[in-house]
């Protein structure tokens, strides 16, 4: 491995180009386009496990979401692949949620400006068609969800004979979501040829240590944080408040200017859609994210918030390892997540990559057990704010969520009413077939008045006395081996 405190690039006489990334050894291409998007200095992570990518080492490495994982494993991908043959795939990324394989995409196109390599998203939500297309041309690199993956690998055009490079990100984030077993039948579908391995996990718990031992071959391990803890830059407050008065506050905060762009995160997609419907009565925009939204939905909320168009995203955990936000100014945890790991994943939001940010949680009296979990596992108190601008003593004029047994009572009641219903209509109906029946000469029709006219019985061109002209008069029924008009 090459030692990084003494490895340098020479460029001549000429300025150096992001000095600290050429001491990894990229080359002057990969330099350039990492200083245009104004990256001085690698994060630990990429100082630590792009040498030993560019080696071809397989490389198992522990580092959390926001500490610039995503370069660490594109850029060694990029140079081996620069002077490859295009219109073939040669790498794969296998990554958890639809935002983060479409963020992995955007980070690509944005660090091979200038090389030819050409990077295609797969994932569910949205039409295989054009994912199909990735395939058959041949993308570079495919960055894709676990699911979408196997979709596709059940058609000929699916394979991947020249794949030299197999990325999984975020692998214990995979463990939560149950993509285990999918994760292992996408690699009995690879091409039984040697690879290049990367795996990234936040914590290594016992199922992925074993999927790492089987994927890797001698692999160097890199291990950033021992402990999870947020990034340095993250200012935590909490705002102790009554449950009923966190819209308020919120509310408060944002039209004073003490939060600017927010991810909110709350308990359950409800909540959200609540939250998000408040902050709109407000004049607040704001939209919102989570597993009941499309994907068109997802990536509408999710560009419009970076781009400035909403102000505030409403969402649920589906997103605290999932989307990458730059000069994001707060998180606010409207809802205390259950359990300390989740409120990490949350705040690591802001603060991205070593820059600043602040991450507000707002506690009720009953959450405030949860806190006390969470500040064990930080090892520290995390300071409490009351804002002396707010009124604490108002009350709500409405419940921020219905509880879920009225909700659930509401619901039994709508469809027990639609039961009714249905039952009236069907004993109308029954009523109308035998009151036009008794008032026939057996064996005869009642008199036909043409489609769509009453009947004598009431019935119109919906209900049950209908003669539609193909379906009665034009009937057929066998007698004795022959055809006749009945």
């Amino acid at each position: 491995m090459k030692d990084t405190n003494t490895t340098t690039m020479s460029t001549g006489t000429s300025t150096p180009r992001a000095p600290g990334f050429a001491a990894l050894g990229l080359n002057d291409r990969l330099l350039r386009s990492v200083e245009a998007l104004g990256f001085t200095r690698p994060t630990p992570i990429q100082e630590q496990a792009i040498p030993l990518a560019l080696e071809g080492r397989d490389v198992l490495a522990s580092a959390m979401t926001g500490s610039g994982k995503t370069a660490a494993f594109l850029l060694p991908i990029l140079q081996r692949l620069e002077t490859k043959p295009r219109r073939a795939t040669r790498a794969l990324i296998i990554t958890p949620t639809r935002e983060l394989a479409a963020q992995i995409v955007e980070h690509l196109d944005g660090l091979a400006k200038g090389t030819g390599i050409r990077g295609a998203a797969v994932y569910g939500g949205v039409g295989m068609r054009p994912q199909e297309d990735a395939f058959r041309r041949g993308a570079d690199v495919l960055v894709a969800t676990p699911g979408r993956l196997l979709d596709h690998f059940q058609y000929p055009y699916a394979t991947l004979p020249e794949l030299e490079v197999l990325v999984l990100d975020e692998a214990d984030r995979m463990l939560d979501m149950g993509f285990l077993p999918d994760i292992r039948r996408v690699i009995r579908h690879l091409p039984d040829r040697p690879r290049q391995t990367l795996f990234f996990s936040a914590t290594m718990p016992p199922p992925i240590a074993e999927l790492a031992k089987e994927m890797l071959q001698s692999p160097a391990t890199v291990r950033v944080q021992k402990k999870q803890a947020p990034a340095k830059g993250i200012t935590q407050a909490l705002y102790p408040v009554p449950a009923e008065l966190k819209v308020a506050l919120l509310v408060d905060l944002i039209r004073r200017g003490e939060i600017g762009s927010a991810i909110a995160f709350c308990r359950t997609k409800h909540r959200a859609n609540r939250l998000a419907q408040k902050l709109e009565e407000h004049g607040i925009p704001v939209a919102r994210i989570h597993g009941n939204r499309s994907q068109a939905q997802r990536t509408d909320a999710l560009a419009g918030f970076k781009n400035g168009r909403y102000r505030v995203l409403a969402a649920t955990d589906v997103v605290a390892r999932g989307i990458d936000v730059e000069a994001l100014d707060h998180v606010v945890n409207f809802d205390v997540p259950a359990a300390a790991e989740d409120y990490i994943h949350r705040v690591g939001r802001t603060a991205r990559a070593e820059a600043t940010g602040e991450a507000y949680t707002f506690v009720s009296p009953e959450e405030e057990g949860a806190v006390r979990e969470i500040e064990r596992a930080l090892g520290r108190r995390i300071e409490r704010r009351v804002s002396d601008r707010f009124d604490y003593t108002v009350r709500a004029k409405e419940r921020f969520e219905v509880p879920l047994g009225e909700r659930i009572a509401a619901i039994r009641a709508v469809k027990s009413e639609q039961r009714a219903r249905a039952r009236a209509n069907a004993e109308r109906k029954a009523a109308a077939l035998a009151s036009g029946s008794g008032s026939s000469t057996a064996g005869k029709r009642g008199p036909r008045t043409g489609s769509g006219a009453p009947f004598p019985n009431g019935g119109d061109e919906r209900g049950a006395g209908t003669v539609r002209p193909r379906e009665n008069g034009g009937r057929r029924r066998r007698r004795g081996g022959r055809r006749s008009a009945s």
